[in-house]
């Protein structure tokens, strides 16, 4: 067992240096994105330039990735102190979710009310407390998966409190972001099957947030619409269909090569959010196919790197929070990817990293920062290990990490 962690075991500096790729990557796309035929990419001042809003949303990103890079060891290895963060910040995001509900308190940013506004109006900052939620919840079900592991198998004991919690975020995210509430679903329901719960109970949970999200999508025409134009988009090409039908053409207009960064012309116009959640079509018509197997590629060492620190994890909260980290990073890019190629229905989800925004920049680095942390405790773990196995007079002694048996 010992042999096979130690083959998992991952350099944090990998996952760190596979984030500041796509970051680096997005940062260029946006740049490139965000052109405009009639004004300079440095416009004054410069915050109302997207370019520049961006390049400052990664400089933040970089700084709070290495800052949770380092604290979250301390956290980690203590179970009072990383179950009590946990809480803590599952509350108050649950209080943010809240609050961007209030039309008093909340920014309603292109008839949505997903932002919450923290300067004046003019200056244009606010965040998007479903962003941090992802996090949030990963943190709080690892937290509650593991500190009730011996009744997990109990429906009332250990499973309704897990999938309350889950029913919540999913219930204030969905009611403004049906995407992030699906994909906040699939992350709860996929911890919950790696935590060891009963296929029965997942089921049960299946069929009523099955029941809720039709009533989501009940409640919203807009829904029902994109869903109907899903069925066939060339039926309305200029109205329902009219952003999956641009977003092919964008990718066709690639090729193999692209056109070349800032030759693209579908984002003067043509192709809606080609910034943020259309951004990947951008990427395909100017680096062309190759351009995005890479991007894709670079998702799938993240999910490679996630998943050996999953499996090295020294205790079971790291091991779920890993698994939790990973999933969102992946099953959000590969939502957005889908989308993008009309695999599925229009949702307004990001690719996590490159698309432009601040909220879900700050959340994917942080979240970096942290399966970076729980690698880098793998590796002292194995080194304390290597080092206690031969005393000074030579004698070998077996030691067992704490918790290592709790799993």
């Amino acid at each position: 067992m010992e042999e096979l962690k130690h083959s998992n075991e991952v350099h944090p500096g990998s996952i760190v240096l596979v984030t500041l790729a796509l970051l680096t990557l997005g940062l260029v796309v946006v740049a490139s994105a965000t052109a405009s035929l009639d004004r300079p990419m440095f416009a004054a001042p410069l915050w109302q330039s997207a370019f520049c809003r961006q390049a400052v949303f990664a400089a933040i990103g970089v700084a709070v990735m290495i800052i949770a890079r380092y604290l979250s060891v301390g956290v980690l290895a203590t179970s009072d102190r990383r179950a009590r963060v946990s809480h803590v910040l599952f509350a108050l995001v649950l209080v943010c979710l809240v609050a961007a509900l209030v039309p008093s308190l909340a920014d309603p940013h292109r008839g949505s009310q997903r932002w919450l506004q923290i300067a004046p109006l003019r200056a244009g900052i606010g965040f998007q407390p479903s962003e941090f939620a992802k996090l949030a919840m990963v943190g709080m079900l690892a937290a509650l998966l593991t500190e009730r592991k011996t009744s997990l198998r109990s429906f009332r004991g250990g499973f309704l409190p897990v999938a309350g919690a889950i029913g919540a975020y999913c219930l204030l995210v969905g009611k403004e972001d049906f995407g992030t509430a699906v994909l906040l679903g699939a992350i709860g329901v996929g911890m919950l099957f790696v935590a060891g719960c009963r296929i029965r109970h997942l089921f049960a949970m299946g069929l009523v947030g099955a029941c809720g999200f039709g009533a989501l999508l009940v409640t919203a025409p807009y829904r029902l619409e994109r869903l109907t134009a899903y069925q066939d988009i060339w039926a309305d090409p200029k109205g329902a269909g009219y952003q999956p039908v641009q977003s092919l053409a964008t990718i066709a207009s690639g090729g193999w090569w692209g056109t070349g960064l800032g030759g693209g012309v579908q984002k003067y116009g043509y192709l809606p959010e080609s910034h943020s959640d259309f951004i990947f079509s951008v990427i395909c018509e100017e680096m062309g196919m190759l351009g995005g197997c890479l991007v894709i590629g670079l998702y799938c060492a993240f999910v490679w790197l996630g998943l050996r620190t999953m499996m090295a994890a020294r205790t079971p909260f790291e091991r779920i929070l890993a698994f939790g980290i990973t999933a969102t990073v992946g099953l959000q890019a590969a939502m957005n990817i889908a989308v993008v190629t009309v695999v599925t229905p229009t949702t307004g989800i990001s690719l996590p990293l490159i698309s432009a925004g601040g909220s879900g920049v700050v959340t994917f680095c942080v979240a970096s920062g942290v399966l970076a942390a729980i690698a880098a405790r793998t590796r002292q773990g194995s080194a304390a290990l290597v080092g206690g196995l031969e005393g000074s007079d030579g004698a070998v002694r077996h030691v067992v990490p704490q918790e290592a048996t709790a799993w």
